[in-house]
């Protein structure tokens, strides 16, 4: 059992390690030894399940995805047939930081982190799905809108605090380009501004969310090693890959999923989840989908065989193969979270790695998947599903050095390769700090107080698909 956690709801860092060692005992044996051994341990992958034609058949469509991606990027078709071969032989994705500049610090040192494991075992290629649906602030001073540079905090597309409260980094109502205004006087100009804004694309993109997978292509290029390649997803191109699944009218997602009511199911569990003690990990802030209008997301709700949009109370999209693959295509729809995850991940049998959230709601995801698959009677995909090992590990903020300034250490080293020797060497408590996102989050210390009253059990049929 975790040590007693402090009654006024809050919760220091050596009980959070206390905590997650109890939730994952694979963490045990790492807190004292080297980084670098734990991240060999996240990207060591055995695929080890019995055959199952919907799985292989959903890694195969999201092996063509990141390819697609790849070669958008300006990767060549012979390395993006490469980069898909080693996905099939170790399907493992950052999850963790969302739609970011490389340079933000915590996209920065969980990228370091990341690429201690691919080097540590001989891979090519660092895939990230980085999720566009948030907005450009998702908190005071961070967010895909703000970098802090020099102890400034910049704009990085120059936007008005009015639409960066207002928009999300996916919609497509731009143009947007990098301009770095510093955020107190935008006429003064920053060095390290000036810097990157000489590094990255001096172009306009129809979203945000375009304009930084193109600055990271940019940067991964300056700083990052050449053999190591970088291929990046967000949600408009989960979207895309939801879309190629329901045109094949014999897909598992169009047969059983859309057709076949499961999703139906699968939201009466998620109802069910959020009437217990694990109620708030996975937020039911929509159905299945977002509507995309003019860069706003709004939810929806699945009623009466449509997606129906509650500002309206009108059937936007009717939850059909057809109509849901073509409101993808359009950008009309993104996945949720939820969604995204199953194409992603859960039904493929990939890794994600993600950070405090994604911890506990990953596998409380795959529980909600697997108690619809078996309300469905879908015994064989659920029986494959057993046999995941691992599926979601913590990969985000694993490295966190206090105050770190990625910029101002990449200027100093020259590259990324020659900072890996820095923190490969500590430990995993000593890397990973004083793990301020697990303590700033009452959840956790909901969590710990939770387990201390026996409210949630290690052994419950929710944590069962940890």
């Amino acid at each position: 059992m975790v040590e007693q956690h402090l009654q006024n709801g809050t919760i220091d860092a050596d009980q959070i390690r206390s905590t997650l060692t109890a939730l994952f005992p694979h963490l045990r044996p790492f807190w004292q030894r080297p980084l670098a051994h734990y991240a060999r341990a996240v990207y060591e992958f055995e695929i080890d399940r019995p055959a199952a034609t919907e799985r292989d058949d959903a890694l195969a469509r999201l092996c063509c995805c990141l390819s697609k991606a790849a070669i958008r990027a300006g990767v060549t078709y012979e390395n993006a047939r490469d980069a898909a071969a080693q996905f099939m032989a170790a399907p493992i994705i950052q999850t963790g930081p969302h739609c970011h500049l490389l340079i933000e610090p915590d996209a920065f040192y969980t990228h370091l982190f990341s690429l201690l494991g691919i080097k540590s075992r001989d891979l090519r290629w660092q895939f990230w799905y980085g999720a566009s649906t948030v907005k450009f602030i998702e908190k005071p001073r961070k967010g895909p809108g703000w970098l802090m540079l020099e102890g400034e905090l910049v704009n990085v597309f120059g936007l008005p605090r009015s639409r960066m409260d207002a928009f999300s980094v996916c919609g497509s109502n731009g143009p947007y380009r990098f301009t770095f205004a510093v955020h107190a006087d935008e006429k003064r100009e920053n060095w390290t501004a000036s810097r990157l804004k000489s590094i990255l694309p001096d172009g306009e993109f129809q979203s945000a969310a375009d304009a930084i997978k193109a600055g990271n292509v940019a940067l991964w290029k300056a700083f990052f090693p050449s053999d190591v390649g970088l291929i990046q997803i967000d949600d408009r191109d989960v979207g895309n890959l939801i879309a190629d699944h329901l045109d094949d009218r014999e897909s598992w997602l169009c047969r059983r999923f859309v057709e076949g009511g499961l999703a139906y199911k699968m939201l009466q569990v998620l109802t069910e989840l959020d009437q217990g003690p694990w109620a708030g990990w996975i937020r039911r802030t929509t159905d299945l989908f977002w509507r995309v209008e003019k860069g706003r997301l709004y939810p929806l709700r699945l009623t009466g065989g449509a997606l129906v949009d509650e500002r309206r109370d009108s059937a936007e999209v009717k939850f059909s193969p057809a109509e849901l693959s073509d409101a993808l295509r359009l950008g009309e729809l993104v996945p949720s979270l939820l969604v995204t995850f199953i194409v992603m991940s859960i039904l493929p049998g990939t890794r994600v790695l993600g950070g405090c959230r994604q911890t506990v709601y990953y596998p409380l995801m795959r529980y909600v998947f697997a108690c619809a698959l078996g309300r469905a009677g879908e015994c064989e995909l659920l029986t494959s599903l057993r046999r995941d090992v691992l599926a979601g590990m913590w990969g985000h903020r694993v490295l966190r050095p206090e105050n770190g300034q990625p910029l101002a250490e990449l200027e100093a080293a020259r590259a990324v390769v020659n900072l890996l020797s820095n923190y490969d060497y500590l430990s995993l408590e000593q890397a990973c700090g004083n793990l301020a996102s697990f303590t700033n989050d009452p959840s956790w210390a909901k969590m710990g107080q939770r387990m201390n009253a026996e409210d949630i059990r290690l052994d419950s049929r929710e944590w069962q698909w940890a």
